[in-house]
C-alpha cells in the first residue's frame, strides 16, 4: 500500500526535526525541563473486538492517575491535551472526551466506557444475517452496531453529541472513498465550521467500518455540506500518533506554545495483534493464501509499527517524552470468524498485555526487550503527568468559549 502525499509530508518533517535537533549539541535532557509539555494520548485500532483491549489499558492508566493525586474522581482528559484513536480506540477516545453538557466533565470514565461496551459487545457485533454472509455480504451487523453507539452518544436532553461536545481536543480518522484520502474528523475543524461538526456516534460508525465486516458508512456533516464514504480509518491510520503530532505541531490556535517535538510528551496505546493464522485448506487449495481479514490485519500491524519506528527517530534525542505500549506475544483465548470473542479472553488478554515485559524500537537498531512491564511503564508515565500538573481548566469547544468563530475563508 503506497503512503500518501499528507503521510510523507508528516514522517519528512518529523525526521527533520529530529536530525536538526540530533546535530545541535545545545539541546539536552534538562533543557525543556522547566517547559510545560503538550500531552498527547493516542489509541489504535484493531478489527472486531480486539479493540477493546486497549480499554484495560485506559483502565490502568486511569487507576494509576486517580492514585497519584489521591483523587477518585480523576478522569484521563484532567492530564491530556489532546486524545486521538482509530477504529475501536477512537470509540474509546470519543466516550473519554465526550463532555457531559450540564457538568462540563467527561461522559464517561475509563471504567464506564469500558463496561459499557464490554456488556453490549454481543449486540456491537452481532453476526449479520445467514443470506448476507452466504453472498459474502458483511459478517457483522451494522444496524445493531449503530445502535449501540447512538446509545453511547445521546445527551439526556435527547440531543445527539457532535464533536464539538468533546473536553479535550479529538483527532478520529477514517479514510473517504469519496476523495480516495485519509479523512481526520478534528474537534478544531468542528469549531471553526459547522461543515466539519459530525455526530460523534456517526464519527465512531466510520473509523470502525473494516473492510469484511461492514459496509462503508455514508455520512454528512450537521449541516448537511460535507459529505463522506468511510471505510475503516486504520487502513490509513492505524496508528494516529503521527497525525496527532502533526496536528499539535501545526495547530497554532489551540496550542500556541508548540515549537516541536521537544514541546511533546507523548503516550501511544498499541491494540494486540495476534499472529495471522496459517492459510486454511480451502485458501490453500485455491492458491489465495491468507483470508481477507488476516490480511487486513496484518496490514494494520504494520502501519502501527511503521509509525512507530519513525517517531522512535523523532523522539530519540529524549526517548522518555515518547512512550509506545504494544504487545510482546500476547493470545486471546477464543475468537469466531465473524470477529465476535469471548468477554473473558478479552480481560484476560489486557491484563496478560499489562504484565509482559515492555518493549521500545531503537533508531536504526529495531526492538529491544526492556526490564519494565507495560503496567509499569504506564504507571511511570502517569506519574510523569500528575507531576507535570493538570490544565488550568477543563475547557469545552473553543465555539463555545469567547473565543469568536469566523468562516473559513472558502466557505466551508
Amino acid at each position: 500500500m503506497e503512503l500518501s502525499r499528507l503521510t510523507i509530508e508528516i514522517f519528512s518533517k518529523l525526521e527533520q526535526k529530529w536530525l536538526s535537533e540530533w546535530d545541535n549539541p545545545k539541546l539536552s535532557l534538562t533543557a525543556f525541563a522547566g517547559n510545560r509539555k503538550t500531552r498527547i494520548l493516542t489509541i489504535d485500532g484493531a478489527a472486531g473486538a480486539r479493540g477493546l483491549i486497549s480499554g484495560e489499558l485506559l483502565i490502568h492508566l486511569e487507576d494509576q492517575l486517580c492514585s497519584a493525586v489521591g483523587d477518585p474522581k480523576a478522569r484521563i482528559p484532567d492530564f491530556f491535551d489532546l486524545i486521538a484513536g482509530t477504529g475501536i480506540g477512537g470509540v474509546l477516545a470519543a466516550m473519554i472526551t465526550a463532555s457531559d453538557c450540564s457538568s462540563g466533565r467527561p461522559l464517561f470514565s475509563a471504567h464506564e466506557a469500558v463496561e459499557f461496551l464490554c456488556s453490549r459487545h454481543r449486540r456491537l457485533f452481532r453476526p449479520s444475517g445467514y443470506l448476507l454472509r452466504r453472498r459474502r455480504g458483511p459478517k457483522l451487523s451494522a444496524g445493531s452496531f449503530e445502535v449501540v453507539l447512538r446509545e453511547a452518544f445521546l445527551h439526556g436532553g435527547g440531543r445527539a453529541l457532535t464533536l464539538k461536545d468533546s473536553c479535550r481536543p479529538l483527532l478520529i480518522p477514517c479514510y473517504d472513498l469519496n476523495t480516495s484520502a485519509p479523512f481526520v474528523f478534528s474537534r478544531a475543524d468542528a469549531a471553526e465550521s459547522a461543515s466539519f461538526d459530525f455526530d460523534l456516534w456517526k464519527v465512531c460508525r466510520a473509523t470502525t467500518a473494516t473492510p469484511g465486516l461492514f459496509r462503508p458508512y455514508a455520512l454528512t456533516s450537521v449541516d448537511g455540506m460535507t459529505a463522506c464514504l468511510a471505510v475503516d480509518g486504520g487502513l490509513v491510520m492505524n496508528n494516529p500518533s503521527a497525525a496527532a503530532v502533526t496536528h499539535v505541531l501545526l495547530n497554532k490556535r489551540e496550542f500556541p506554545a508548540v515549537a516541536g517535538v521537544q514541546d511533546l510528551l507523548l503516550l501511544s496505546l498499541g491494540s494486540s495483534f495476534f499472529p495471522a493464522p496459517a492459510p486454511s485448506w480451502w485458501h490453500r487449495r485455491l492458491k489465495t493464501g491468507f483470508s481477507g481479514l488476516a490480511t487486513v490485519d496484518i496490514v494494520l500491524d504494520g502501519m502501527s509499527e511503521t509509525v512507530d519506528h519513525l517517531l522512535s527517530n523523532a523522539f530519540s534525542w529524549n526517548r522518555c517524552d515518547y512512550v509506545r505500549i504494544s504487545v510482546n506475544g500476547c493470545h486471546m483465548a477464543k475468537e469466531t470468524m465473524d470477529g465476535g470473542v469471548e468477554l473473558d479472553g478479552l480481560t484476560r488478554a489486557g491484563a496478560r498485555m499489562l504484565k509482559e515485559k515492555s518493549v521500545e524500537s531503537f533508531p536504526f537498531v529495531g526492538k529491544r526487550l526492556l526490564t519494565e512491564t507495560n503496567g509499569e511503564r504506564i504507571g511511570a508515565f502517569a506519574r510523569r503527568l500528575v507531576a507535570i500538573g493538570c490544565p488550568e481548566v477543563m475547557t469545552p469547544s473553543p465555539s463555545k468559549g469567547s473565543v469568536a468563530v469566523n468562516e473559513l475563508a472558502d466557505g466551508r
